[in-house]
């Protein structure tokens, strides 16, 4: 592997809205919040801004396809502006945008910026509108839904592994159960009331084995970053300011082999666990469980969560389920994730998903977490994966402490 970009970009600033219901407000208003807290959080103006990034998934929910939109709404001073969009892993590939331009030394100082809104548009009840429309799509999966394709990942799951369809369950509830408590000590998350396992299990099911609180909502939102060097950064915010540097990004996408050319099961996601190897090795990480502080993975479902922890490296394979029972991931286990809610709680307005991830472990690492700090964090992951399991792009961020 080339050298990678592993301590060559610090995130100088980062602001994210509250997510949820926001009927208050349009995309413009939403971009405007989280791109206020984003430039005061990193003490410069915006003149200093050399280029941006905006990621934005459903053009139809009042933004369309030009990058236009974010450079009218922030009045940004004339720079470069493209629009990028990559399913779910949106919002992270704004920012890696931003990251490889100051990585690359094409400018100093760049802005991400992810936003979405969803409500006003009706988004998952109409059929035609956004990612989910277009001769392709209609072709390859006319009647599929969302909650219906992932509940296939858990059926293969539980098959292939000798999983009882109990203990599944359980496994998933425990997993819900820890985002909702995490996400009810979050004052901007969509979601929060903490809910029993017991409640879970007993919720109406959606796809089986799916229930209703294994299945994120609906939300609208907008997150950022502003990027540069760690040098730069220095001289903004003094030489004994803490840094976040960006470690490690990567993105796989299918490429046709989960849908008949190889030996698939549909059991896992394969993009996953060729972009965490790669991000793993970027970063320098060996072990996962033992190195990484915490993570915010793509909990669009709860057995989306299960699978990734295997797909990530952490639980053995055929493993996660009494892993996730046993407490590993909660705030106080051994690896937490989803300490701001998710996906399932903070909520999953798909442009900003990617970059609120990476604002939860930008609090984290300098301490601004409030209820949910955890104690002395060294590293976070951000997982997201878009698409279906036969058919996705995973992207991949680790972030940490910068000591050089």
């Amino acid at each position: 592997m080339a050298d990678g970009i592993r301590d060559k970009v610090a995130i100088l600033g980062m602001g994210c809205t509250k997510f949820g219901e926001r009927w208050d407000m349009g995309p413009a208003e939403l971009m405007v919040e989280s791109f206020t807290e984003c430039l005061q959080d990193a003490q410069i103006e915006k003149k200093d801004i050399q280029a941006a990034w905006f990621g934005t998934c459903v053009e139809e929910c009042g933004v369309g396809k030009s990058a236009i939109p974010l450079s009218l709404s922030l009045r940004l001073p004339k720079i470069p502006v493209s629009r990028v969009e990559n399913y779910c892993a949106t919002g992270t590939e704004a920012f890696r945008g931003a990251v490889y331009a100051v990585a690359s030394g094409a400018c100093d100082i760049a802005l991400a910026l992810g936003v979405e809104k969803l409500k006003d548009t009706g988004y998952g009840g109409l059929p035609d509108l956004g990612a989910g429309s277009g001769p392709t799509n209609w072709l390859w999966f006319p009647n599929v839904t969302a909650p219906g394709g992932f509940a296939m990942l858990g059926q293969a799951y539980a098959h292939k592994h000798g999983v009882d369809a109990k203990d599944l369950k359980r496994a998933l509830a425990h997993i819900s159960a820890k985002s909702h408590a995490n996400g009810a000590k979050n004052p901007k998350a969509h979601l929060r009331k903490a809910v029993t396992v017991e409640q879970i299990m007993g919720a109406p099911i959606i796809a089986h084995p799916l229930g209703l609180f294994d299945c994120c909502g609906v939300s609208d939102g907008s997150a950022a970053a502003i990027v540069t060097t760690p040098e730069i950064a220095k001289k903004i915010k003094g030489n004994d300011a803490h840094l976040v540097s960006v470690k490690a990004l990567q993105l796989a996408c299918s490429s046709g082999e989960e849908m008949g050319y190889s030996k698939w099961d549909g059991s896992y996601f394969m993009t996953t666990r060729v972009a965490s190897k790669k991000a793993y090795a970027e970063a320098g990480i060996a072990d996962p469980r033992k190195e990484l502080s915490m993570m915010e993975v793509h909990d669009c479902f709860s057995v989306t969560e299960l699978v990734t922890m295997e797909d990530l490296w952490i639980s053995k394979e055929g493993a996660a389920w009494k892993d996730c029972i046993d407490g590993v991931y909660n705030i106080d286990g051994e690896v937490p994730c989803q300490v701001d809610g998710g996906l399932k709680c903070f909520g999953h307005p798909i442009g900003a998903s990617g970059i609120r991830m990476i604002y939860e472990m930008y609090l984290q690492l300098l301490g601004r977490a409030g209820e949910r700090q955890l104690k002395d964090p060294q590293f976070g992951l951000t997982h997201n994966l878009g698409g279906f399991p036969f058919m996705n792009v995973c992207s991949i961020s680790i972030v940490g402490r910068y000591d050089g």
